[in-house]
């Protein structure tokens, strides 16, 4: 069979699974629709914890980034790991005793303030459509090549799946249907790799195989990339710090912003509200790590494995030459290759010399690719020119990172039921964290927003639907983030991660630690932290503003914007009203370990 008979059975029977689990996991009340009924089992919400966690950023994404910046990207494994671990130990036992359905409900209810609330809902709603076009942008990725159609009408297909079977089940039906696109995803992501590892170096576990001797060449692998970066002008693969810019600076703030963004994203923290109790939240954490660890760990092993295949079939080939999984990713329009006349293709370092490029780029090309440029084809940049520059201003700079995971199994010319598989699991992985965003940006705005603000006394049915309106409305606006990213899916999700980490990180924490921050500091910490880092990072990525904050990028920015935030809380906090005493007791109440102290797990069905 072809990859694409391949594909279209894998993920149709994917799709047909995830919709037979929603179509048994359809609720008719709210509190299955947003915790799930708090009976999840702590081992099945570990599972669906970390195929909530793993988006198409870790399945598609990361290992790009490590492939493309070496040593030096697993920045990004290194800060969402520690987060996680962040998150497990210090905010989510508590959040859990405390027992509300979503985060911008412990802010509310914390600060008491629906000016506190509804601030959360803002938050909470901008993180969330952030980091959700990165999953929709994956989704259409993975159709594009596999299923041979547009970008855009994939993105299209997942929105209308994630509708389906997010609208149907709520937190319920995501929750089993998370479980099985774990399975999905982990044995799609590790199958290609114990293969190619085991036929590249003769070891079937990847982990060893990256460290081990390439079989045909007699060294080993981690030598032969630095010495292949090193004949094409790039910084060693192994080398901590890439560049100039990827200083130790940017990646300790890169690191920082991902661990905190982390234990401050919503769709995270809500996974632990529905199981039966604390103890059951602290085992989900553990089991949540034990599978999450079982991709985290591989990652740098199928990064290294896609780098030395991506160069050693392409370097020096002429058109003719080239290999066919290539011209497959061609018809993409997601790597390029355009000759500057002597009909073989190079790879150059750039200036920064921290980013995977194609060289020399051609007029044939360009004319047929981007044939609107007429100044810079009227110019005779085709003839010998550089096009690099102008690849750049365009987002063109030359393999897509987030190919690198899906296309490897081709690289390595494994067989195309593995080909296809991969694709399955890059669905899964985009699809999984896609409606659990959706259902926070529902909760946020149907029970945050309409219930706890608008209509107090609206009844179960009219919250549900609301509920279901709305994530009908955001699947809308995700997949037009989907059409139109404003970065590759590993760089936008690294955005998200600051905003979260910028704005409820610290009200979080302050929010179970502190007894003395009311309510107006509170709300002024969130304003100041996620202001700041929005402006930033979109004058930054969108309107050419210099990285003038000590030179930090925008995927690092949020490390700035948390400490303002704690800053401006910490700062007013001596000049403003203490909580209420209720609201004390409440905070001391949480802090004490179950069967110590007085009760206080607030039961949705009890408190609305």
């Amino acid at each position: 069979m072809s990859v694409k008979a391949w594909t279209y059975l894998f993920v149709g029977l994917s799709f047909g699974l995830y919709l037979i689990i929603a179509w048994m996991s359809r609720v008719r009340d709210t509190r299955g629709f947003y915790v799930a009924g708090r009976g999840v089992p702590a081992m099945a919400n570990g599972m669906a914890t970390a195929a909530d966690w793993m988006s198409a950023a870790s399945f598609i994404s990361m290992a790009g980034l490590i492939s493309t910046m070496g040593y030096a990207g697993g920045v990004y494994l290194m800060g969402w790991t520690g987060g996680y671990v962040l998150l497990a130990l210090l905010l989510a036992p508590y959040l859990r005793k405390f027992g509300q359905f979503t985060v911008p409900d412990f802010v509310g209810d914390r600060y008491e303030s629906n000016v506190a609330r509804l601030v959360a809902v803002v938050c909470a709603v901008f993180v969330s459509f952030t980091y959700v076009a990165g999953q929709m942008r994956g989704v259409g990725v993975v159709f594009s090549r596999f299923l041979e159609v547009d970008i855009n009408v994939g993105v299209i297909i997942g929105m209308a799946i994630v509708f389906i079977y997010a609208t149907l089940g709520g937190m319920k039906g995501i929750t089993w249907t998370q479980v099985a696109q774990y399975w999905v995803l982990i044995t799609a992501f590790l199958i290609p790799a114990i293969a190619i590892s085991f036929k590249l170096t003769g070891q079937p576990v990847p982990q060893i195989g990256m460290g081990g001797q390439l079989a045909n060449e007699g060294v080993y692998l981690l030598d032969k990339l630095n010495q292949i970066n090193a004949d094409l002008g790039f910084a060693n693969y192994t080398d901590t710090f890439a560049s100039a810019k990827w200083n130790k600076l940017n990646v300790f703030c890169t690191a920082l912003a991902l661990m905190v963004g982390t234990a401050g994203l919503p769709h995270v923290i809500v996974r632990f509200y529905t199981v039966k109790n604390v103890k059951a939240a602290r085992w989900s954490a553990f089991w949540a790590l034990f599978f999450i660890s079982m991709l985290y760990l591989t990652a740098p092993a199928t990064a290294a494995f896609a780098r030395y295949y991506m160069i050693q079939s392409l370097q020096g080939k002429t058109a003719d030459e080239l290999p066919k999984w290539f011209n497959n990713w061609n018809e993409t329009g997601l790597i390029l290759w355009l000759d500057d006349g002597d009909g073989k293709l190079r790879y150059a370092a750039d200036d920064t010399n921290e980013v995977f490029r194609s060289g020399h780029l051609s007029a044939v090309a360009l004319a047929e690719l981007l044939s609107d440029h007429k100044q810079w084809l009227a110019s005779g940049g085709g003839q010998g020119g550089d096009g690099r520059p102008l690849l750049r201003a365009e987002g063109l700079n030359g393999p897509d990172r987030d190919i690198i995971v899906l296309a490897t199994p081709e690289m390595a010319e494994l067989y195309n039921w593995i080909i296809a598989f991969i694709a399955a699991g890059g669905l899964a992985a985009a699809l999984s964290t896609a409606s659990g965003l959706l259902l926070v940006i529902s909760s946020s705005v149907a029970h945050d927003l309409y219930y706890r603000v608008i209509d107090p006394q609206a009844s179960e049915a009219r919250r549900l639907r609301v509920g279901r309106a709305v994530i009908g409305v955001a699947v809308i606006v995700a997949g037009i983030f989907g059409i139109y990213p404003p970065g590759f899916v590993g760089e936008v999700v690294a955005f998200a991660f600051g905003l979260a980490a910028s704005s409820f990180f610290p009200v979080i924490v302050l929010g179970i630690f502190s007894t003395r921050v009311g309510t107006v500091p509170a709300v002024c910490g969130m304003v100041a932290g996620i202001g700041f880092t929005a402006v930033y990072i979109i004058g930054n990525r969108f309107f050419g503003m210099p990285a003038w904050c000590w030179g930090i990028s925008a995927q690092g920015i949020g490390t700035v914007g948390m400490l303002i935030n704690f800053a401006v809380t910490l700062g007013l906090t001596p000049f403003c009203s203490p909580p209420s005493d209720d609201v004390k007791l409440m905070i001391e109440s949480i802090r004490e370990p179950e069967g110590v102290g007085p009760a206080v797990e607030i039961e949705s069905a009890a408190s609305h």
